[in-house]
């Protein structure tokens, strides 16, 4: 449960000695636009968790959407939050600031890559209880594993350089994210406490994008496993020992050939998903890129989505939209 939580202006355009006084228009470009990008980053011991991840995010997406932060400066401030944190979230926003000229457009001078940059500092407990050794050596969380069902909503396709990105626009995920709430509501009983071992709670719901391919969750990246033949139950879990296979196995990760969908078109290149693509580069199944089509998921074998707060959130189920489900080794 967050314990507190506050917003700071890092930067901005119209007032660089006082940013305390900083407030934010109704003429926001983010808010107008969506013309910005985002991201979020767990501090633990006052250490921000992937930084150098987070850090290239920072200068792909200034590059991309064209806009002027000084990303050094801007990493030694966050460096500096996080330390006063010491546990917690860090949500950072970069926006392009107010244009001179009307409409969407932006001026090609200085002033039109200029920004306003936002950070909300959360304190809250980032779960690690249980991790994994990447075979780099760094360590990444693991979640206790839960179900997943697949979503009608589906995601926008974009153009380069906007696929990818982790911008502002995000109403395809809003409404995704709110026919999983309702799924949940409907399915679950109002006591969490009922969710026992054995019958894990729905954290993430499969998202395809325009193109009929399942891509990423509504918090996630997505990657998997496929069998050589179909592994579909009945709408139950079979034993706790399925529950407990993804945490008890040290080598969740390097056993078997994993794949990841494509991003080129669609979905958030996310930071955990990078993390996990690079340690498993100089192994004997590097992760392959691969889309994941309707016919594959009948024969997934093991699935996991994953994010840079809660790391590996490994499924034991996946609800499909013909209300089948298919059992995870």
């Amino acid at each position: 449960m967050p314990m507190s939580s506050s917003w700071f202006c890092l930067h901005s355009s119209e007032n660089e000695t006082d940013f305390t006084h900083a407030t934010l228009s109704l003429d926001n470009r983010g808010l107008a636009y969506g013309d910005g990008f985002f991201t979020t980053m767990g501090v633990i011991d006052g250490q921000i968790l992937w930084l150098d991840y987070h850090h290239q995010r920072l200068i792909s997406h200034q590059k991309a959407l064209q806009l002027d932060v000084d990303s050094h400066s801007l990493i030694t401030a966050l460096i500096t939050h996080a330390q006063h944190l010491q546990q917690g979230v860090l949500k950072l926003i970069v926006v392009r600031a107010a244009q001179a000229i009307r409409g969407y457009g932006y001026t090609s001078s200085a002033s039109g890559s200029a920004c306003d940059v936002w950070l909300k500092s959360s304190a809250m407990v980032v779960a690690t209880d249980k991790q994994l050794c990447l075979p780099d050596g760094r360590f990444i969380p693991i979640q206790p594993a839960s179900t997943a069902v697949c979503l009608s909503a589906q995601i926008a396709c974009l153009p380069p350089p906007l696929a990818g990105l982790k911008s502002l626009n995000r109403l395809d995920t809003v409404l995704a994210s709110a026919e999983l709430q309702r799924i949940k509501s409907h399915l679950l009983p109002s006591d969490s406490s009922l969710h026992t071992p054995a019958q894990p709670s729905i954290e993430e719901g499969l998202l395809r994008d325009m193109n009929g391919c399942w891509i990423e969750g509504t918090m996630s990246n997505v990657f998997y496993q496929l069998a050589d033949a179909p592994v579909t139950k009945p709408q139950s879990l079979e034993s706790k020992n399925i529950i407990g296979t993804a945490q008890e196995n040290s080598n969740y990760l390097i056993a078997g050939q994993w794949y990841t969908p494509s991003l080129a078109q669609s979905g958030i290149a996310g930071v955990m998903r990078q993390v996990i693509i690079d340690a498993l580069s100089n192994t004997a199944y590097p992760v392959i890129i691969r889309p994941l089509q309707d016919d594959d998921l009948p024969l997934l074998r093991r699935l996991f989505f994953c994010n840079a707060l809660r790391g590996i959130m490994p499924m034991a189920n996946l609800t499909l939209l013909n209300d089948s489900v298919v059992t995870m080794l």
